[in-house]
């Protein structure tokens, strides 16, 4: 990023202190790639340098100040230009006055709260990035650095199995079973369908994972289903008392944990959905909400001890003490 006035051009950079040993995962843009980007967690330190470079030393550059800004927001794809803000911290670098030579500034945040997931959809876009400006009489100049977020979360071993039927009455009864109701983003489904009275003919079953996506409020309620994963549990006629086994792996899926009401603004929900066809092509579903987490009993070695308590807000079982002394022991 440059500018230009009376013969003198700046170029900004961020770069982070930690970007050598700091972890870059993938993450999907609005376009649909994917590109690699850092990786934070909730309660992590933000800390770097904002280098502003002359492009024609000797030459003063006015500015009316430099800062850096911690953003995070969320923009609605149908209501764009409107970004719904939920973090924004400011740290001024330089006051309004002259340059006449390249310069670094450093910065930190210290233990920013990022309480959502970064996540790109259909129709919302969640991201937290770094701001550096340079403020200029005419034309402010700015350059953009987006980081990855993921929650953390270990739930408590309460987690009730799913038994549900499916029955027209007089021709089919089904019962199945899931082993759990809350699954975490590499785990496996497993589960059990029994046949219990079969009197249509029925030539394909599968169970597909259903990703619903959900944005907006009142009469703007925005709903796209995805579907993530088709799992094929039959394919002939099956009989009265035969049961079928179900394991479905989803460490190979592209999924998000599960977003409940996020600043009011979107949902992310996931279903497993039951899918039977019959030899004239009919029909018959039958659906129920799982739940997805992003599995946090391993803190990362780099993660400082603050984002190690705030890792666990959301257990059920293990403290902020277990926490921090498994950060501890990671760092050792």
């Amino acid at each position: 990023m440059s500018f230009f006035s009376f013969g003198q051009s700046a170029e900004i950079d961020i770069v982070l202190n930690d970007a050598e040993t700091r972890k870059k995962v993938e993450h999907k843009t609005e376009d649909g790639k994917k590109d690699k980007y850092f990786l934070f967690f909730d309660g992590e330190t933000v800390s770097g340098k904002v280098n502003v470079t002359l492009k024609n030393p000797g030459k003063r550059m006015e500015h009316q100040g430099i800062k850096i800004e911690f953003i995070g927001q969320i923009e609605l794809y149908y209501d764009r230009g409107n970004h719904h803000e939920f973090v924004s911290l400011v740290k001024d670098l330089a006051r309004p006055g002259e340059m006449s030579q390249s310069q670094t500034f450093d910065f930190e945040f210290t233990h920013v709260e990022k309480p959502y997931e970064s996540y790109t959809g259909q129709n919302v876009k969640l991201r937290y990035f770094l701001r550096a400006t340079i403020s200029r009489r005419l034309n402010d100049v700015s350059k953009e650095m987006d980081i990855v977020v993921h929650t953390l979360s270990t739930y408590p071993e309460l987690n009730s199995s799913i038994k549900m039927e499916v029955g027209i009455e007089d021709c089919l009864h089904i019962e199945f079973e899931y082993n759990k109701s809350k699954y975490h983003l590499k785990d496996v489904i497993v589960g059990k369908i029994y046949f219990l009275l079969v009197r249509i003919k029925i030539k394909h079953m599968e169970i597909d994972i259903i990703k619903r996506e959900t944005t907006g409020t009142g009469p703007n309620v925005y709903h796209e289903n995805d579907t993530i994963a088709k799992y094929e549990i039959m394919d002939g006629a099956p009989v009265r008392g035969e049961s079928i086994p179900i394991r479905l792996f989803l460490a190979g899926y592209e999924m998000t944990p599960t977003m409940r009401d996020i600043n009011k603004k979107f949902s992310v929900r996931y279903y497993l959905n039951l899918v039977l066809i019959d030899e004239e092509e009919r029909r018959y579903f039958k659906q129920q909400e799982i739940t997805l987490w992003r599995k946090g009993d391993i803190v990362r070695k780099s993660m400082s001890h603050h984002a190690a308590i705030a890792s666990q807000r959301f257990e059920g079982s293990a403290s902020a003490e277990k926490a921090l002394a498994q950060a501890k022991e990671d760092s050792n």
